[in-house]
């Protein structure tokens, strides 16, 4: 994963995170670019059906179950007591890609580009996080500002994405010196 790079998508709830990430990964895709995603909850959830074997499996105690198919396969680690993972030892867990875009983890040192809507009735977030080195936005940004992409021209987003991220390598450097 020498190549990878990363940025992360900041901005309150409501701003469009998830909608500019879903028009933007098609775009990302078309230019050839492998793509992978990495998004932080801050609550328990859950990506198996109950009464199926794989979730039969973990309610059972299983640490780890893997579902493989021929057109994908997952794994699931249950953390019990343990710690939540760092966002370094997530990152590491990827397979081979261009790029990972990842929403959430706002306390970690990875470069971000902001989604800001002042319709959202919130101050943007540039103003006291250095990591934001872009805001994507269909309004207007209080001076000064770091580059303003439009939030609604998903090519300019996508060139602004690519020029803002930052190899695998320095950002887990700077996510690991704290």
């Amino acid at each position: 994963m020498q190549d990878t790079r990363i940025i992360g998508l900041a901005g309150w709830s409501g701003a469009g995170k998830t909608t500019l990430l879903r028009n933007l990964l098609p775009v990302l895709v078309q230019r050839g670019l492998r793509v992978a995603t990495l998004k932080h909850a801050h609550h328990e959830f859950d990506v198996d059906v109950p009464g199926k074997d794989s979730w039969e499996h973990r309610r059972a105690g299983a640490g780890e179950v893997i579902v493989s198919s021929a057109r994908r396969w997952v794994q699931m680690h249950e953390l019990r007591d343990e710690p939540e993972p760092t966002l370094p030892q997530l990152l590491r867990r990827f397979s081979a890609c261009d790029l990972i875009v990842v929403e959430g983890f706002k306390h970690a040192a990875h470069p971000r580009l902001e989604v800001y809507r002042p319709a959202v009735g919130k101050p943007p977030l540039f103003a006291s996080d250095p990591r934001i080195l872009a805001v994507a936005s269909d309004g207007q940004l209080p001076s000064p500002h770091p580059r303003r992409v439009d939030l609604n021209d998903v090519q300019a987003v996508a060139d602004c994405v690519l020029e803002c991220a930052r190899p695998l390598g320095e950002t887990l450097a700077l996510l690991e010196a704290g």
